[in-house]
């Protein structure tokens, strides 16, 4: 079955921070942005395998990101 998880990037010294929102443990960092999701993609099937291999529950994406404008 196919999930979606929501992937949050930050801008960093050395390049970029990639998080799932709905799974932080799920974490990397990459040289650029093109690096950084591909290393975010690896980590998440890598985690999945080991939750599987624990017999843990995987959690579901179903976050919803929304951008909040306020004046500063």
């Amino acid at each position: 079955m196919l999930h979606n998880y929501t992937a949050k990037y930050t801008k960093i010294d050395a390049g970029y921070m990639g998080q799932l929102i709905d799974w932080p443990d799920v974490i990397t960092e990459g040289q650029d942005l093109e690096e950084c999701r591909a290393m975010l993609r690896d980590a998440l099937n890598e985690m999945v395998l080991a939750y599987k291999m624990q017999n843990q529950e995987i959690p579901l994406g179903n976050s919803l990101i929304e951008q909040l404008p306020v004046e500063i």
